[in-house]
């Protein structure tokens, strides 16, 4: 269990609420990842629209399915199941 407070989905508001439906609309489920920025709008915001461009981008050198697999290197490398 977390000990950082989040920002349930089922009383989310405003951005949080906005980000939230994306994330639901995306992934079908809210990931703790965002959640935990939940304390933060604008800065969830900012880190959603960073990932975005940087995994779905399309002007990357790189395609998707090598980006993916840096990541998932990275996410091993760190002990992280994300």
């Amino acid at each position: 269990m977390a000990w950082i407070k989040t920002i349930d989905p089922a009383q989310a508001a405003g951005l949080i609420k906005s980000i939230y439906d994306a994330a639901l609309k995306r992934a079908g489920k809210v990931f703790n990842v965002v959640r935990i920025q939940s304390r933060h709008p604008r800065a969830l915001r900012a880190s959603t629209l960073l990932y975005t461009e940087l995994m779905h981008g399309p002007d990357n050198a790189l395609p998707r399915y090598r980006r993916e697999m840096i990541a998932t290197a990275v996410s091993r490398a760190n002990d992280c199941f994300y």
